[in-house]
């Protein structure tokens, strides 16, 4: 009877064993081929236009393009300061000394930089997409996917997407939740420099594709500046 019961203790332990065994090995698994799924799906997102993602243009709601009055134009206030912009989300402004990096096309509530820093970017040719912070996580990952893809080449890369809060600035057009900015130059006959500001109700990466066409990278005040 005892060597029967310890016969059964040892295909018990020797059961558990392979399942502990195996249930690692699948964990091991998990934790190699997720990074690697990711990377593959990054690098397919990549060969993709913008305009892959999201809603078409006219399904997205967007209205008429605003411009605004710019203003700050190689004003620098050290990082930290307080800065009140008149239009929501800023197109120009006054901002701080530090942008945010070249190489970041996407944040999220966060790691998100102040706003000022951000607005040095439209300083330097950017067109950054602001996105309401409480959008569905659904969207929020179509806006990272557009981050991803191809942009214009007009844009030479200068695009970011940032979350933008109620405490941020003044409310938005009812029912808005995207908005694209940009600061162009003294440029396209102009006799001042303007922001421009378009809101959307919903994520296009048509839409976005065809206002950074309008507004590239090089219409701005200090496009190779940084």
């Amino acid at each position: 009877m005892i060597e029967k019961m310890q016969r059964d203790q040892a295909r018990s332990d020797k059961r558990r064993t392979l399942i502990i065994v195996a249930a690692s090995i699948l964990v091991g698994l998990a934790i190699i081929a997720y990074p690697a799924i990711k990377l593959i799906q990054d690098s397919r997102t990549r060969d993709q236009a913008v305009n892959s993602f999201g809603v078409s243009a006219s399904a997205a709601s967007c209205d008429k393009i605003i411009d605004d009055k710019a203003s700050g134009t190689l004003v620098h206030e050290p990082d930290g300061t307080v800065i009140n912009y008149p239009v929501s989300p800023p197109s120009s402004g006054p901002h701080y000394n530090t942008w945010a990096p070249f190489g970041k096309k996407f944040y999220s509530t966060d790691d998100r930089p102040p706003v000022p820093n951000l607005v040095h970017n439209l300083e330097h040719g950017y067109t950054i997409l602001w996105y309401r912070d409480t959008l569905p996580q659904d969207q929020i990952d179509q806006i990272e996917n557009i981050s991803k893809a191809k942009l214009p080449d007009s844009s030479l890369g200068k695009f970011i997407a940032a979350p933008f809060k109620e405490t941020d600035g003044a409310a938005w057009p009812e029912g808005k939740q995207i908005a694209f900015s940009h600061w162009s130059g003294n440029t396209q006959g102009q006799t001042t420099a303007l922001g421009h500001r378009q809101f959307c109700s919903s994520v296009s990466g048509e839409a976005l594709n065809q206002f950074m066409e309008k507004y590239p990278a090089m219409d701005a005040q200090e496009p190779n500046g940084g």
